[in-house]
């Protein structure tokens, strides 16, 4: 998720549980936030989600959960959560049961990470970095 990192560089300094929404008409808004919980293995996590509406209510389309690791300078974005509303599917790629052991389901944590580049490729070409302003959306 190159352009959802370039887009939290450009933001600056965040507060603990920022939001940002980017609008960019005709594509759906974007919300990236920090839902100040930790992922499976115990690194902050980062909701990154499109949202549209249905019968009144907020529909994800979709949401993905990203644990944040920092690489040297660098930000990594480790997908572990899949949700697409109007399809009704939700998937965990990794958790911890209620024993607290780390369960982690290798084909689908590959596949999260594969429809994480392709959202990665679409944002960038759909201009959602561009249409980032930092000053508007703190």
């Amino acid at each position: 998720m190159e352009t959802i990192v370039r887009i939290l560089e450009e933001a600056g300094m965040l507060e603990p549980g920022f939001h940002i929404h980017i609008d960019n008409p005709p594509w759906m808004p974007l919300s990236i936030e920090d839902i100040q919980q930790n992922g499976p293995n115990g690194m902050p996590t980062l909701s990154v989600a499109h949202y549209g509406e249905q019968n009144g209510d907020l529909m994800r389309d979709p949401e993905m959960l990203f644990e944040m690791r920092r690489a040297g300078s660098a930000l990594e974005l480790l997908a572990y959560y899949w949700r697409n509303d109007y399809l009704g599917i939700e998937q965990h790629s990794s958790y911890r049961d209620e024993g607290g052991r780390l369960i982690v389901h290798p084909a689908m944590k590959q596949q999260h990470q594969t429809l994480a580049s392709m959202w990665d490729r679409n944002l960038r070409s759909q201009g959602f970095l561009e249409a980032f302003q930092p000053s508007r959306n703190r």
